[in-house]
């Protein structure tokens, strides 16, 4: 069985994301597919980016128990289910609760394998993108990481975090001055097709 699967690139600076159709239809069957496997982890562009428009997500996320918190990231840990897992914002009705702009990067980023639009000709100019934005938010987040740490900041510390984030709002809005001209450069919404045989099961590769 074929299936044309449509996917849409949203070009949001350090908030991108892939909206991909088939999602909805997960062929994995299992209600919880990619989000069976991965813990999200909310670095220092996600964090301040929540600061400033969603603050009650920030703070619902960290009143939640089983995190792993380090001194500028929380990894909001999975539960155990059956032979996998499931991430903590994933509803078995509803798929994720966080609209994807919400979301930290690899859930905004990431494509299943079965899908493998990065092979196709017609789309390297958002492959190359992403393959770029994923390494600018690498080097911002570390960077950032690294002026908290040295002004004695930690999140590890509830004591630290207002100021932390006091710092870390006054990067953020910094950063936004200067996107890269691989962002500026790009549409901000561009839509794409393909075609791809659909497997079922574990059979779908994620």
């Amino acid at each position: 069985m074929e299936k044309v699967i449509t996917l849409v690139f949203h070009n949001q600076g350090l908030r991108s994301y892939i909206e991909v159709d088939l999602c909805a239809q997960c062929p994995r069957q299992d209600d919880k597919g990619c989000c069976g496997f991965y813990s999200p982890v909310f670095y220092p562009t996600d964090l301040a980016y929540l600061l400033l428009n969603e603050p009650d997500l920030l703070n619902y996320i960290f009143s939640l128990d089983h995190l792993t918190i380090l001194d500028a990231s929380v990894t909001v840990n999975n539960t155990i289910e059956g032979s996998s897992y499931r991430c903590r914002f994933h509803s078995k009705e509803n798929g994720c609760i966080l609209s994807q702009h919400l979301r930290e990067s690899i859930c905004r980023h990431f494509v299943c394998s079965g899908i493998g639009w990065q092979e196709e000709d017609s789309m390297q100019d958002w492959r190359d993108f992403f393959d770029k934005l994923t390494d600018y938010e690498i080097e911002v987040n570390n960077h950032w990481a690294e002026i908290l740490k040295e002004k004695g900041l930690t999140l590890r510390d509830p004591s630290l975090r207002e100021r932390f984030f006091d710092e870390l709002s006054i990067l953020y809005e910094e950063g936004l001055k200067n996107l890269p001209d691989f962002v500026t450069t790009m549409p901000e919404r561009d839509t794409r097709s393909l075609t791809r045989p659909l497997k079922f099961g574990p059979d779908w590769i994620l």
